[in-house]
């Protein structure tokens, strides 16, 4: 069962509109195939009437209403009262699982608690609804009051309940202790349908749905992304592959759907998915290291189950400063890239440089790196910066301070301008045509693109057209950094210039 729109939405800062329940309920029935979904809580508000009223409607239409469910109360039957308003079928009852809650939050005696269920359970079967039931903190009761939770049992058992369902409400528990709790009360009532609920506050829920499972359990409750309070509930995409691969079970739920719920129920809940997140994370099937991608490439040596494609993605191979030729080549493949071994070197260098300053380079910064290397391979390198400061400062104009080679001579010069790159470039202007008094280019025109992403540390392509004499050319820069990237494109501008005029050249060298 997934429980996304009840528990899910009690995740800090997360509200649901209806329009988006609506879909998060069409994609959880029609497209991942989830054999039930919790949606709500009885009598929370006005707005969530409204809300339920409309995706019962959609159910009753589409032949999805038995699979809706709603959490209640007991409340000398109002909860009933408003599932069936709205259109509801299925209530899931909440009752206390531990003498503790029972006791102090309820101030009832363990009798007085169970005729209550007993009552509630009668109203709801005379209202014509179907009743799960959980036992709150059930957890806590098998550690703590067993006793209490075997009494409770014994007088539910044979009320018209289809679904006991079994709470590790605060998270409390481990593998050993969940397969051992829950063997246990299967062993002892073996006709009932027991249903297994994580929460994640040990990092444990997955561990614990696994081990529920191997004691019994015949259904297990999770979200989507783990939604849910404090640590949130076990994450549907990682149940869904453990009862695959690890228990080798099956069921109904579409892998390769679940990428596309993950991330559209991200951008609703405002709840980012880490990096890292086991099978919807966007780093997971991507490969870093260079050993492994040459792995991959000799008989696929990296690579287990989880693979991608089963969940709708792709396998990436990352570039960045721990990349080697294997990456690349990879990368190259899925672009329709071929270069030579000459030429992959070059284009691995560039991108081991560029991963110092930025973590990841990529797919689609790729062009932009082989343009960048290849194109400008040959050029000459008579002329370097050596080092440039530049300043930006609120009310004040930019400044830059240049220290620039020609040949074996040293310049330096500073100056101010309309923005950071201007100054760079009137530093580097009065250095050419005041101290070595020669012509300097025009610049025609400048533009900047950034490779698919959109990120702030993307990198930046900067192209500049410059006009020298009548000669009219393009240099290309790329960095994380855009005025680096124009730095880098004005220089080889100069170095180009110094093959336009060979003349001028060999004088700067002689002085």
């Amino acid at each position: 069962m997934d429980t996304t729109l009840r528990d899910g939405e009690q995740t800090s800062g997360v509200s649901f509109s209806t329009s988006e329940k609506l879909a998060i309920t069409r994609l959880l029935l029609q497209e991942l195939h989830v054999p039930r979904i919790e949606i709500a809580s009885a009598r929370v508000s006005d707005g969530e009437r409204d809300t339920v009223r409309k995706v019962c409607a959609w159910a009753a239409r589409t032949g999805y209403l038995d699979r809706i469910e709603v959490l209640g109360f007991l409340d000398g039957g109002k909860s009933v009262s408003w599932i069936q308003e709205v259109g509801g079928r299925v209530i899931n009852l909440l009752a206390k699982g531990s003498e503790k809650h029972c006791r102090l939050q309820l101030k009832q005696n363990p009798e007085e608690h169970f005729t209550t269920i007993a009552a509630e359970v009668a109203r709801v079967r005379e209202a014509g609804l179907d009743v799960n039931i959980y036992l709150e903190d059930w957890s806590n009761g098998m550690k703590h009051s067993r006793d209490y939770v075997f009494a409770l049992m014994e007088a539910i058992k044979d009320l018209p309940i289809k679904r006991f369902m079994l709470p590790d409400t605060l998270g409390i528990l481990n593998p050993y202790d969940t397969l051992s709790y829950i063997h246990t009360i299967v062993k002892y009532y073996p006709r009932l349908h027991f249903d297994f609920h994580a929460h994640n506050d040990y990092d444990l829920a997955t561990a614990n749905v696994f081990a529920a499972i191997k004691g019994g359990a015949k259904g297990v409750h999770c979200t989507i992304n783990g939604l849910g309070e404090r640590a949130g509930n076990a994450t549907l995409s990682s149940t869904v592959a453990v009862i695959h691969d690890q228990l080798g079970d099956t069921t109904d739920i579409d892998e390769s759907k679940i990428n596309k719920v993950s991330h559209i129920v991200e951008s609703f809940s405002g709840i980012l998915v880490p990096p890292n997140k086991p099978i919807i994370g966007d780093s997971v099937f991507t490969q870093c290291a260079g050993v492994h991608a040459d792995g991959d490439n000799k008989s696929q040596l990296y690579f287990n189950e989880l693979l991608p494609e089963r969940f709708g993605r792709e396998r990436e191979y990352a570039l960045g400063k721990t990349s080697g030729k294997a990456n690349i080549k990879k990368n190259l493949e899925a672009l329709g890239i071929e270069l030579s071994d000459d030429d992959i070197r070059k284009v691995t260098d560039r991108i081991i440089s560029l991963g110092d300053k930025k973590e990841i380079v990529t797919q689609g910064d790729l062009p932009f790196i082989i343009a960048d290397v290849l194109k400008h391979e040959t050029l000459p390198s008579n002329v370097r910066v050596d080092n440039y400061a530049l300043t930006l400062s609120q009310g004040l104009r930019p400044t830059a301070t240049v220290k620039l080679v020609v040949g074996e001579a040293e310049f330096q010069e500073s100056a101010v301008g309309d923005g950071q790159f201007d100054a760079f470039m009137r530093a580097v202007r009065s250095i050419y045509t005041g101290k070595l008094q020669r012509s300097f280019p025009t610049l025609v025109n400048y533009s900047v693109n950034i490779p698919p992403g959109g990120k702030t540390d993307a990198l930046v392509h900067t192209t500049i057209t410059w006009d020298f004499d009548g000669n009219v050319f393009k240099t290309r820069g790329l960095d994380p950094d855009q005025t680096e990237a124009a730095i880098q494109a004005t220089v080889k501008m100069l170095n180009l210039i110094e093959t336009l005029n060979p003349q001028e050249q060999a004088s700067v060298k002689q002085s």
